[in-house]
């Protein structure tokens, strides 16, 4: 079976996660890393994360498709996870194209995921509204 890798800060789960998530298991085997809290601060403020990485991780954990959740707290750290897992598969969002994926290298391709509608966990916690539904 194939071996997949996700990582986001997955703060608030919504759909466009869901979907992502669903969309990588058709792959094979779907390890997630999740930033740490230490690192959701440095790169999102003060006030994030909302929820925990224990509740993150729970809640990731139970995800049908997801066969396991690493944390990660560095650049460094998520490459070396990434190599660890060692891939056939990274999935991103479509909005990474021309951009440097972190652990490309370990991977053997790089799939982009477009982007359902406008879901996005900074929206939901500013109670801005979800476009394209």
């Amino acid at each position: 079976m194939s071996r997949v890798w996700v990582n986001g800060t997955f703060d608030i789960l919504h759909r466009g996660h869901l979907e992502l998530l669903e969309y990588a298991s058709s792959f094979g085997e779907v390890r997630v890393g999740i930033d740490t809290d230490e690192r959701v601060k440095e790169l999102k403020g003060e006030d994030r994360p909302f929820n925990t990485y224990e509740d993150r991780n729970y809640f990731m954990s139970r995800i049908n498709g997801v066969s396991s959740v690493v944390s990660f707290n560095s650049n460094e750290e998520l490459c070396d996870r990434i190599k660890q897992w060692n891939p056939n598969y990274i999935i991103v969002g479509s909005d990474y194209k021309n951009k440097e994926v972190i652990g490309s290298q370990f991977a053997k391709e790089v799939i982009y995921f477009d982007r359902i509608g406008d879901y996005s966990t900074t929206k939901i916690l500013s109670n801005e509204s979800i476009s394209n539904r």
